[in-house]
């Protein structure tokens, strides 16, 4: 039997498990370090790296990089492909190949450097984007692949004295000598300096930057005012060259700069701005055009932080049926042409040889009703444009929308239903609202009647049971006034406008005594004198402020308050500070002379219900109810206010109550309680009821016209009734995807019916047909159709005298039409790429290809147009080359002769626009040959807007958007191309002039997801500027 050693073994046990320990160690060293080498990493609990920081990246619907999100290694444990899917975009053309984006497309291979490449360093401009921050240049649709600009500069220190753009500094550094180097960077507004350990762009890292959100800025030379503008210490080396990157964003305001500087880590020594010996270009871009991209670098720098999935921030970005409703299978016309009678479409509207005043075609367009509710309201844009309401701008601004709210009583509180009555209302002048809010304002009207000895035949006022009469009006004021026609106002229409508030008296008691007038209090303004001599009848001065010349408010019982105030000395002029009490001291000192005041009426110890004095104030400070001063008014009020006053008498200012005792001012002034248990009575207000199909073009945020939804319910119940009666209920309808109604109040409304139905044995459909619901008793009118085509037999009334449903006849729209995209370009190289990209991709999402794209060029410089047609994953495409200068109107023209088949639709486009997946559905649906033709409202993009966060409005001035059937094209006679010749703008109203006298119908509707790109205009068709000149 073998010995075994087991006392040596237990005297080297400590020594025997280290070596364990050891080869255990190695061991999972070998198998990390093989997993990386595969992609893949050991997952590690303890934070590592700087911050510990690690990159995880996204691509967003371009197919290049777009992101690369920070996260901790404590968070780490969800999946990467989970953070990949959070982060794609729902509304991308591309849906991201199987479910997954691709991986980052970082640049790991530079180009050859060479030795002259040294002195200068790379510099691309991205113009007329708004924003200071560098997630603003980020969200840029351009960015980084296509600048506005690309040129060099010898410098880290750049100033071009310019606003609104974005700067990205690119190339190498070379240090002297080995050590180490702290950089900082200085800017206004945001900056960010990105280095790489070695020439690389992928592995670049943020060292410095200056603020995030865009309001923070440094002056210039300014290293050390924010700690994030230093980086620490980083080890470079002479033998080796750095790639780098430098990241700016200027706004439109303050001094445009940014710069970086570098010193060697030792004490006292200052940050010196990176000069030309130490930099040097990335490569050569001179002798590229502006669509050759593959050699522009792509790094952490260019993509971190982008398109992370958020919130939408309007409605209109949320998903919805009609969206992806193209993709389901349509139900054949042929089934369905039995299912109604058939009836001659003729609407009443149509202006068919109707003489049209130039460019008066847009008072004869009228828009469609909609269901469901598409929310292409823009709701998000409310804060800055209120249009969508009826009310003043001015008015919502002062008063918001309390006159739709009634104030609940408090129980038990007998008082309060009297006091209630006499609240404040304000009765401004009848001329600054619409005709529409009469029926709203007359909700504010006290509920009882006044009494008839109240009140005076010639001032039709309304009265409570505790209302004062009006006092006497000078005759001057009353034969001067004119008559109002506001059904709202018309009982205070002959009211005298005075800047009056609020003035308090108490309750008149039940005998007959004579009622306490009411109190008149004027506002003094900043800098006017008080009125220390007999009141003058009150008398307009100059003329009445617009909007709001006076605020009239119903006395409210108060507690005694004194006004006698020890006089003091006058303020200073430009503060609003403090109860503006002057005006009623000086009418308290003057009471004696107040009969022979007409226009001023301030209760005395005859005219009041008590035969004491009843002190008299005002709760200024609280309402602040006032027109603000306009400039140079004070001015003018304190010189009146010097010739009228005596002399030797003081002047207080309106803010003498500040400059009063602490003490003094606590005893004779109390502050109003806040009723937090306050509730109140509203009822549900439908603003869309108020609007009409007239196209306004007066409001640019408001949607779609809502269509009922009873109506809606109605037309497609009789609908499915006639489906399921012809073929035997075979039909189930699953949802109302869409309704549309055009409306004719004399003849019937026309309805076009998406309708998602479930046959029965069989598959979901998609119904999509237009119906007409023809009055009873209509005529059809004449009709243009065919003259050999037979008479359609009238559809058979109803015994009820309802409406019914009939099919209108050559109002069918085909699905397999198609779809011609015709765009006049020239010099516009990153919209083309970025207008090809748009087109493939949607020639891929939908698996459409019956549409084709006509570029008309006007020689363009640079790129190749025609062979950027040839790259592009394009079904079919035609290129036309045109020389000269750039004509729209002519480019149009030419594009649509180019087209072969007079049966299809050409639809004029811009260049800069983005199409929602379903534009070619929503074009085929709207334009019917010889009937309609089609203009879609694009949503025009702000600055510095894109279509994931979109700000901006509808533009419903614009049909330069405009889908129409090529034979009818030429029958109105095609584009005007002998008036609008080297000029754009008018052209589509002109065309639309012609239309509508052709008698077609111009079917107005807002897509959704529909946008209209901001883009900068300088350089555009060859537009020229001299060094130094700037336009816009």
């Amino acid at each position: 039997m073998p010995w075994f050693p087991v006392k040596k073994i237990r005297k080297q046990i400590k020594l025997l498990l280290l070596l364990l320990l050891l080869t255990c160690a190695a061991w999972l060293t070998y198998v990390h370090l093989s997993l990386v080498r595969q992609g893949r990493a050991l997952r590690q609990r303890l934070g590592y790296g700087r911050e510990s920081e690690k990159l995880a990246g996204v691509t967003d619907g371009r197919g290049v990089q777009a992101a690369l999100s920070t996260k901790r290694a404590e968070d780490s444990s969800e999946s990467r492909e989970e953070e990949q899917t959070a982060g794609q975009d729902p509304n991308m053309l591309f849906p991201g190949g199987a479910g997954r984006p691709p991986p980052l497309n970082l640049t790991r291979q530079t180009p050859p450097w060479r030795e002259e490449y040294k002195g200068q360093v790379n510099l691309h401009v991205f113009e007329d984007w708004c924003g200071g921050a560098v997630g603003h240049l980020r969200r840029n649709l351009h960015f980084p692949l296509f600048p506005h600009t690309r040129t060099t500069v010898k410098k880290l220190a750049v100033s071009p004295k310019w606003k609104n753009y974005g700067l990205r500094i690119f190339g190498f550094i070379h240090p002297t000598r080995d050590g180490d180097v702290q950089f900082s960077v200085a800017s206004d507004d945001n900056s960010e300096f990105w280095l790489s350990p070695d020439e690389s762009p992928a592995g670049a890292q943020l060292l410095a930057f200056v603020g995030k959100t865009g309001s923070e800025w440094t002056a210039p030379g300014e290293f050390t005012k924010f700690s994030s503008q230093v980086s620490k210490p980083r080890r470079l080396v002479a033998s080796r060259k750095y790639y780098f990157e430098l990241l700016h964003k200027q706004d439109d305001q303050g001094s445009d700069h940014v710069e970086v500087g570098w010193r060697a880590f030792l004490p006292g020594l200052k940050f010196e701005v990176i000069d030309s010996t130490h930099i040097s270009l990335y490569t050569d871009e001179s002798a590229l055009k502006m669509d050759h991209v593959a050699h522009v670098p792509q790094s952490p720098a260019s993509h971190v932080g982008e398109h992370q999935q958020e919130e939408p921030s309007a409605d209109m970005l949320r998903p919805d049926p009609r969206d992806t409703f193209f993709l389901t299978p349509r139900m054949e016309p042929a089934r369905l042409e039995n299912v109604l009678e058939p009836c001659t479409y003729a609407p009443t509207y149509v202006v068919k040889d109707f003489p049209i005043a130039r460019y008066q075609g847009l008072q004869f367009v009228y828009l469609s009703f909609v269901y469901p509710n598409d929310y292409t309201r823009l709701t998000h844009m409310e804060t800055d444009n209120k249009c969508f309401y009826r009310e003043s701008p001015l008015y919502l601004e002062r008063f918001g929308f309390y006159k739709y709210m009634k104030m609940d009583k408090e129980e038990g509180d007998e008082e309060e239903g009297e006091d209630v009555q006499r609240r404040a209302f304000l009765f401004l002048n009848p001329d600054d609202f619409l005709d529409d809010e009469d029926e709203l304002l007359d909700s504010l009207e006290p509920s009882e009647a006044a009494r008839p000895q109240s009140r005076r035949p010639s001032q039709a006022t309304p009265t409570t049971a505790a209302a004062t009469p009006w006092p006497p009006t000078p005759p001057e004021l009353r034969d001067s006034g004119t008559p109002r026609h506001s059904r709202a106002l018309s009982w205070a229409a002959r009211a005298p406008p005075r800047p009056l508030f609020l003035g308090r008296a108490p309750r008149p008691r039940a005998e007959a005594r004579p009622l306490p007038p009411k109190v008149y209090v004027t506002r003094v303004q900043p800098g006017k004198q008080a009125l220390s001599r007999a009141p003058a009848p009150l008398r307009p001065r100059g003329q009445p402020w617009a909007p709001f010349p006076g605020v009239f408010l119903r006395p409210r019982p108060l507690p005694r308050v004194q006004l006698r105030a020890p006089p003091r000395p006058p303020r200073p002029h430009g503060r609003r500070t403090g109860v503006p009490l002057a005006r009623v001291q000086a009418i308290q000192a003057t009471r004696g002379d107040q009969a022979h005041t007409p226009g001023l009426v301030v209760p005395t110890p005859g005219s009041n219900s008590s035969s004491e004095v009843r002190p008299v104030t005002s709760f200024l400070s609280l309402s602040q109810v006032s027109r603000p001063q306009l400039p140079g008014e004070g001015e003018e009020e304190e010189e009146e206010g010097e010739e009228d006053g005596a002399p030797g008498e003081e002047a207080i200012s309106e803010d003498s109550e500040e400059a009063a005792d602490p003490g003094e001012r606590h005893g004779r002034w109390q502050e109003d309680a806040i009723d937090w248990q306050r509730t109140f009575s509203v009822g549900a207000v439908d603003f869309e009821l108020l609007r009409s199909d007239w196209n306004d073009l007066r409001c640019n945020v408001s949607g779609n016209l809502q269509l009922a939804e009873a109506e809606a319910v109605d037309v497609v119940a009789q609908y499915m009734e006639r489906l399921n009666t012809q073929h035997g209920g075979r039909f189930a309808l699953l949802r109302i995807v869409n309704v549309e109604k055009r409306r004719d109040s004399a003849r019937g409304s026309r309805f076009l019916l998406e309708l998602e139905l479930q046959e029965r044995g069989g598959s979901r459909l998609r119904l999509s047909e237009y119906v007409f619901l023809r009055l009873p008793g209509a005529h059809a009118g004449d009709s243009d159709g065919d003259a050999g085509s037979p008479e359609p037999v009238p559809a058979s009334p109803r015994l009820d005298s309802r409406p019914e449903l009939c099919r209108p006849l050559r109002l069918a729209w085909r699905q397999d039409v198609m779809v011609h995209f015709i765009v006049p370009v020239k010099n516009q190289a990153r919209w083309v790429v970025q207008f090809l990209a748009d087109m493939a991709a949607l020639h891929a999402r939908t698996g459409d290809s019956r549409f084709s794209v006509v570029l008309v060029d006007f020689e363009s410089k640079d790129m190749d147009v025609e062979q950027a047609l040839r790259t592009a994953r394009l079904p079919r495409y035609q290129y036309l080359r045109r020389t000269g200068n750039f004509e729209r109107s002519a480019g149009l023209q030419a594009g649509v002769d180019a087209v072969e088949d007079a049966s299809s639709i050409v639809f004029l486009c811009d260049l800069h626009i983005h199409f929602p997946p379903n534009i070619l559905d929503s074009i085929r649906k709207h334009c019917v040959e010889g009937k309609l033709a089609f203009a879609p409202v694009v949503m025009r993009l702000r600055c510095g807007s894109s279509p994931g966060d979109p700000h901006g409005y509808w533009e419903v001035n614009g049909f330069g958007l405009f889908g129409i059937y090529k034979t009818d094209f030429e029958r109105v006679g095609g584009m005007n191309t002998e008036e609008f010749r080297d000029q754009w703008g008018g052209e589509d109203w002109e065309l639309l002039d012609r239309v509508l006298q052709a008698g077609l119908e111009v079917e107005r509707l807002r897509l959704r997801n529909f946008f209209h790109h901001y883009h900068s205009k300088r350089g555009m068709w060859d537009t020229r500027s001299r060094k130094g000149s700037r336009t816009e």
